[in-house]
């Protein structure tokens, strides 16, 4: 198995395309019939359009890339081994032999007899050198492609761990906060808060990749939570509607916990009386529904704004980098409640993956 996904790994990032997908097969047949018009009109202009010539030279060109495309697909794991100039080389060497085939081939069906020898040089010639020259250029184009696509995941996970590093300080930070609050009045009651924030901790560490689920961020969130009530008592109530929600939607790690977090220290601490905390959730027709409500304190907004928008902000922008630019994270105030809400387009682990995932952490 670990083979297996070390051989799926490499041809993942090879630069080659897959061209048994059907894409990619039509973006290859398209291109090669933009060649075939610029051949025929590159041709001496005559009285009419020769659309017989258009039609042999396009039946000719299709043969050539859709035996490539079949044999760059049946050889492309082996391809993904080796270094890309090597790859780029046989692989220009492949067109041009089939190339070669093919003049052959017509040559025998269509030409019989009726080209010279010089003809016959010059035409596989000019075959030869417009298949090792296309062929180049698209593989040139391939391999500058995969590059920039290289950079630009490089940039985005450079850009992730920036934004999660800027999160868990300040997460940390007011954790330790509401900790310390509670030691001369409630020392027994510390102790937990710090044997939940150790658990907390553990749980965020332990975490390796950007992508969390929604039942692991449920659980972070209700940690810390466990941690505030401690601290605020009576007047922290916190409603959770989110039966409907499948545990194993993806989630960005540490995403729901600071909408949380912002909606106690500006919507719940800062009032007498405190309030409440409502956590919707659902998951409709692919797209994944998160709000969290808190009372709306104009004081307390008014002076904090820079810090809730800093949060605000990180999640955001770590949702448009995993999920794209439909990932939305809008902000309301609606009579004394300031609600904040986010959604984006995700789909659930396949059966398949999930049962890889388990072997994984079994073994």
């Amino acid at each position: 198995m670990k083979t297996a996904q070390h051989t799926k790994n490499i041809t993942d990032d090879f630069f080659v395309p897959e061209f048994c997908q059907a894409e990619t097969l039509l973006s290859l047949v398209l291109l090669a019939e933009l060649l075939v018009l610029v051949l025929v009109l590159a041709e001496p202009m005559q009285a009419g359009f020769d659309w017989m010539r258009l039609a042999l030279t396009s039946l000719f060109v299709q043969w050539i890339v859709l035996l490539s495309a079949a044999v760059l697909c049946r050889i492309r794991p082996y391809l993904a081994r080796i270094s890309a100039s090597k790859t780029i080389v046989f692989t220009c060497a492949l067109v041009v032999l089939l190339t070669l085939l093919c003049t052959a081939f017509a040559e025998y069906f269509f030409f019989t007899g009726t080209l010279s020898l010089e003809s016959r040089s010059h035409l596989y010639i000019r075959h030869a050198l417009i298949s090792l020259i296309m062929c180049a250029l698209l593989m040139r184009y391939f391999y500058l492609q995969s590059q920039w696509r290289r950079q630009q995941q490089a940039e985005l996970q450079a850009r992730l761990k920036a934004l999660q590093a800027r999160i868990q300080p300040h997460f940390l930070f007011n954790s330790l906060n509401s900790i310390a609050s509670l030691i001369d009045s409630d020392p027994a009651r510390a102790e937990h808060a710090i044997l939940d924030l150790s658990d907390l901790f553990r749980a965020s560490l332990s975490k390796v990749n950007t992508l969390s689920t929604w039942q692991e961020e449920k659980t972070l969130a209700k940690q810390y939570l466990s941690i505030e009530q401690y601290r605020l008592g009576k007047r922290l109530h916190v409603v959770w509607e989110v039966n409907s929600v499948p545990h194993d939607l993806p989630m960005p790690h540490l995403t729901l916990q600071p909408l949380l977090e912002n909606a106690i220290i500006y919507g719940i601490q800062p009032s007498v009386q405190g309030g409440s905390i409502e956590i919707n959730a659902q998951y409709v027709q692919g797209i994944f529904k998160v709000q969290v409500s808190n009372p709306f304190m104009p004081c307390a907004n008014s002076k904090n704004t820079h810090g809730t928008r800093l949060a605000l902000n990180n999640i955001e922008a770590r949702l448009k980098v995993l999920f794209g630019p439909n990932a939305r994270l809008i902000i309301q105030q609606q009579l004394n409640r300031y609600i904040v809400s986010l959604s984006y387009p995700c789909s659930r682990p396949s059966a398949e993956a999930t049962t890889d995932e388990n072997f994984n952490r079994r073994r």
